[in-house]
């Protein structure tokens, strides 16, 4: 029991950037907490603390320490909770990570709804569009949009999306028609930033399969930019049906050569591939995948087959 102490003082420095702040937590004296972590790492070999008058740092092998720490308590605690006969009870802290465009538009709300429903879970949403380490950055449960899929992590694949060519009436007024998927190579295409300044689009439709050239002046790497440019009127452009789904239904975007489209957009749920998952990270899961495949423009994953 002296360890599990010993590493709940140390995740706390950690968290709190100090010794005395974990002092006051626990209602001790920092010269105590101090002797604590000090004996903690001459148990392990290795120094997990950088120390200063103004700072406290976590050394590399503190880090890792760290991160698995925090999952050694959390079972801990999970693990007390079931003798007691509390697991019915899910709360603590859960860590989500997902796209920016997806988590304002659509996410938020549902967090919040999912919080209603459990008032002891508190959730920290991260909201950016790049793949984190789900581990290195203590991320319970992540969403993600397509792409290649990270190691080391489970996913389970909950939601569709169609992809399809849209453009607000003010651009189609003022270019040529567009009659065919080869008319699109002339037209001002809006996309995702990549390294190249070409990029095929790949669509299907009443001719099978086709694959088109598209250049653009213009690309970025935000889809709520993206969203915002098709509305000004800047461009046309693929993109899910998640993200446009209410314009399109309202008219300030249409949808191009409504036959054809792209591939669909999978969204899938992620975390780290360990044996343990927490009740609230297990109860945050089966809610989204209940709910997300009923948003606008979304389907369950089956679509895609």
């Amino acid at each position: 029991m002296d360890q599990i102490k010993a590493i709940r003082g140390f995740v706390r420095a950690v968290e709190l950037g100090s010794l005395s702040a974990v002092a006051r937590e626990h209602h001790t004296t920092q010269p105590t907490v101090s002797k604590m972590i000090a004996a903690l790492e001459k148990e392990l070999g290795v120094r997990l603390l950088e120390r200063s008058t103004t700072s406290l740092t976590p050394t590399d092998q503190g880090k890792r320490f760290y991160e698995r720490s925090k999952r050694v308590l959390e079972e801990f605690g999970e693990a007390v909770s079931d003798a007691r006969g509390l697991t019915e009870k899910p709360a603590g802290q859960l860590r989500v990570n997902a796209p920016l465009g997806l988590g304002q538009l659509r996410l938020n709300a549902l967090v919040l709804e999912f919080l209603a429903l459990y008032p002891d879970i508190e959730v920290e949403l991260i909201l950016n569009d790049r793949f984190v380490d789900l581990v290195e950055d203590g991320v319970d449960v992540a969403l993600r949009l397509a792409g290649s899929l990270p190691p080391n992590v489970i996913a389970r694949k909950i939601a569709a999306s169609q992809r399809y060519l849209v453009a607000a009436p003010a651009y189609l007024e003022r270019y040529p028609e567009i009659r065919t998927p080869a008319d699109l190579a002339s037209h001002r295409y809006i996309g995702f930033a990549r390294p190249a300044n070409g990029e095929v689009t790949e669509l299907s439709g009443p001719g099978g399969t086709l694959e088109i050239v598209t250049r653009s002046r213009y690309q970025v790497n935000s889809s709520l930019a993206i969203r915002e440019s098709f509305l000004m009127g800047a461009g046309l452009g693929i993109c899910p049906s998640w993200l446009v789904h209410d314009l399109v239904a309202s008219g300030q975007l249409r949808r191009i050569l409504p036959e054809w489209s792209a591939a669909g957009q999978e969204a899938s749920l992620l975390y780290p591939s360990r044996r343990y998952q927490s009740l609230r990270a297990t109860l945050f899961m089966q809610f989204l995948a209940e709910k997300i495949p009923q948003l606008p423009g979304f389907s369950p994953p089956a679509f895609l087959r």
